[in-house]
């Protein structure tokens, strides 16, 4: 019987069509998931004075999915290994469409906390099995320039989806860029259901045990749990700052509405170019000394950027610039770091696990930025300072914890240089 892993032989030199399409598919639902996300950011600015919500109810909007993705990937992981995962990932990327659709159509405070809540159940689980696919699929020894081509999604919705969804808001109000995601994300699951091929070569290798005994399993694992715990601090900083970048943006540094198109858009083309050019430093220079740059050069960033006062366009845009090619550099690396930890048997309740570490503790930073951040009289955002040095030092950790993880898939592809 033929497998996935004989369907898609990962290799080294090059891609296979089947595999750059892969690629393509796997970066478009990751573009639909994180537009779906990154939109209340801009939408921030707008979304709080229609509804009239405060900043710490807005961080809680942004909590509910995050928390809510949290939790549906705890559930999900002792099940994550038993399915083909085409299966799952469409069944799972129907309900986030679902949720985004409640979103396009909430037009009060109570049911919008209800549809971000049901997207993020959704979403979560998504997100983890595109990466146990990408792990499935690919080698380690690549798998950073397909971390670089696939992460680009995140720079795309700065690109194309966020200025996009801006104009729409602009002209429809901001219920209209979420009917767009349901638009494209029903066209990505329709090529995903006719072409992508079963992926179920973990399925012989998986033991014959209860879900409940493996999701045991899987958070006991003491060498699991150094890669949950730098996943959850690898979080932490970027759901405090991003939420409220739009209102700060506006309200501190002195930039019009509707020049943030602007600002996202060049921002984004910067990190398009950046993500492959880092994935394949990653791979050919080290995924932790890319990582180690990617830190250096986010600390200096946000630093900069959170301290910021009434400032010209064209540095606004260059900071930004810098601070997202710092972001990507820490990403990139660590999702391909990280991605060496489970072993294949493992891997979809891992990423579940991994997914939903991020997005609790992400949750709670979140929370934690909408009570550090206060709104003055004037609109203007105060304590922005003090999220970056929290950041500052989430970050510090990360890059000594990263530095043991390292060390060790090193050792052990040295010692087992087939398992790598």
């Amino acid at each position: 019987m033929q497998t996935a892993a004989d369907r898609v032989e990962p290799v080294v030199a090059g891609f296979s069509s089947y595999q750059k399409w892969v690629i393509g598919l796997l970066a478009f639902l990751q573009f639909t998931i994180i537009l779906d996300f990154m939109i209340l950011s801009p939408l921030g600015a707008i979304l709080m004075p229609g509804l009239g919500i405060s900043p710490a109810q807005f961080g809680l909007v942004v909590a509910a999915y995050a928390f809510s993705a949290g939790v549906s990937g705890f559930a999900a992981a002792g099940f994550a290994d038993r399915f083909d995962r085409k299966r799952l990932l469409l069944i799972f990327y129907g309900g986030f469409v679902a949720g985004t659709l409640m979103c396009g159509v909430a037009h009060t405070y109570g049911f919008l906390l209800l549809a971000r809540t049901v997207t993020g159940v959704f979403a979560g689980i998504v997100g983890s099995t595109v990466s146990a696919i990408t792990t499935d699929l690919f080698a380690y020894q690549v798998r950073g320039r397909v971390l670089g081509i696939v992460q680009t999604a995140f720079a795309a919705s700065n690109v194309v989806g966020v200025p996009l969804a801006l104009a729409l808001s602009n002209r429809w109000g901001w219920n209209a860029p979420f009917l767009l995601i349901v638009a494209v994300g029903a066209l990505v699951g329709v090529a995903a259901m006719r072409y992508l091929r079963p992926i179920d070569a973990h399925l012989q290798q998986h033991p014959d045990r209860s879900p409940v005994h493996h999701f045991l399993h899987t958070v006991s694992t003491p060498w699991y749990l150094q890669g949950f715990a730098a996943t959850a601090l690898l979080a932490t900083g970027g759901f405090m700052l991003m939420p409220y970048s739009s209102a700060f943006l506006v309200h501190n540094l002195g930039i019009e509405f509707g020049r943030l198109p602007l600002v996202y858009t060049i921002t984004g083309v910067c990190s398009i170019v950046a993500g492959p050019l880092i994935g394949r430093a990653s791979d050919a220079l080290g995924k932790f000394s890319v990582f180690s740059f990617g830190c250096a050069a986010t600390i200096a960033m946000v630093l900069i950027y959170t301290n910021l006062g009434v400032t010209p366009i064209g540095l606004v845009i260059l900071v930004n610039c810098l601070l997202f090619v710092g972001v990507f550099s820490r990403m990139i690396p660590a999702s391909a770091l990280i991605s060496a930890i489970p072993a294949p048997a493992d891997r979809g309740a891992y990423m579940s696990i991994s997914s939903s570490v991020q997005q609790v503790s992400g949750g709670f930073a979140a929370i934690m930025g909408g009570l550090i951040v206060s709104e003055s009289a004037t609109g203007a955002l105060e304590h922005f300072d003090i999220v970056g040095y929290v950041l500052v030092g989430t970050t510090l950790v990360t890059l000594a914890m990263m530095y043991f993880i390292s060390r060790r898939i090193e050792q052990a592809a040295k010692s087992n240089p087939a398992s790598s």
